[in-house]
């Protein structure tokens, strides 16, 4: 941790810069400045909500659903939650965030009651639904507790699993028609410590979602999986467990 000391526009008597100048020599009278102790400048950091968009979809689209409820968060939680979207590929990215925002005494090593002050929480569509569960793994791996993830229509790369979670809790949102469609289950790494809030299953068959904001082709060809994306009840279900687990009367934020 970089300590800066600096001292403009005082000015000194000439017998100020005497006295200064005699106590740098007498013995017992150095003056230094005292290293701050690295746990005394540290903070509690942010609770950190990480959202993944799907495909090869931009993480600023502001078109997808995962975008507009990362803008909502971000607006009503202005102080002690930081809100963040990736690429559904950009799962190694959001990692060295994560890293870096509980890293709170900026000394580039976290200490485990920094990681166990993590309050996180991670959610996305297709593969960033199943990226979401990669990320988690990563953290496990850290030694970094992980509160929620929320899958929607979640839908694993070849070799990836994203059906064995290893949070505190954890929800799949999914629907089963089209040629692309979400995993159908979830289920706990260990019973012990995950609790499965459900996998809740959406019909779109005779739904009039139009989602007319999307691209045509996802429209004509992934329709259903397109749909469970723009639906507002989903994304309500979603955006009620996030809220449910972020800090209590935060700055700025939504009465409670």
């Amino acid at each position: 941790m970089k300590c800066r000391r600096e001292v403009s526009g005082i000015l000194f008597s000439a017998g100020a810069y005497a006295f200064l100048f005699v106590s740098l020599l007498i013995p017992g009278h150095i003056l230094s400045a005292r290293p701050v102790p690295a746990n005394e400048a540290s903070a509690s950091p942010p609770a950190i909500v990480i959202g993944f968009v799907g495909g090869f979809i931009a993480h600023d689209n502001p078109v997808h659903s995962e975008v507009q409820l990362a803008a909502r968060l971000r607006k009503e939680y202005p102080a002690g939650v930081d809100v963040e979207t990736f690429e559904s590929y950009r799962g190694e990215r959001a990692h060295r965030k994560i890293l870096t925002l509980l890293d709170t005494n900026h000394d580039g090593i976290l200490t485990t009651e920094e990681k166990q002050n993590a309050r996180i929480i991670i959610y996305g569509h297709s593969w960033g639904g199943a990226e979401s569960v990669i990320l988690a793994r990563m953290l496990e791996k850290d030694g970094i507790p992980v509160l929620l993830t929320l899958q929607v229509d979640s839908v694993a790369r070849p070799g990836s699993n994203d059906t064995t979670i290893p949070v505190a809790q954890a929800a799949n949102f999914y629907q089963s028609n089209g040629f692309v469609h979400g995993n159908h289950e979830i289920r706990a790494a260990d019973a012990a410590r995950t609790r499965i809030i459900g996998n809740i299953r959406f019909d779109y068959e005779s739904s009039p979602l139009k989602c007319s904001q999307y691209p045509w082709y996802d429209r004509i060809f992934v329709k259903p999986h397109t749909q469970i994306e723009c639906d507002p009840a989903v994304w309500d279900q979603v955006e009620s467990l996030i809220r449910a687990n972020l800090p209590q009367g935060t700055p700025g934020g939504p009465s409670q």
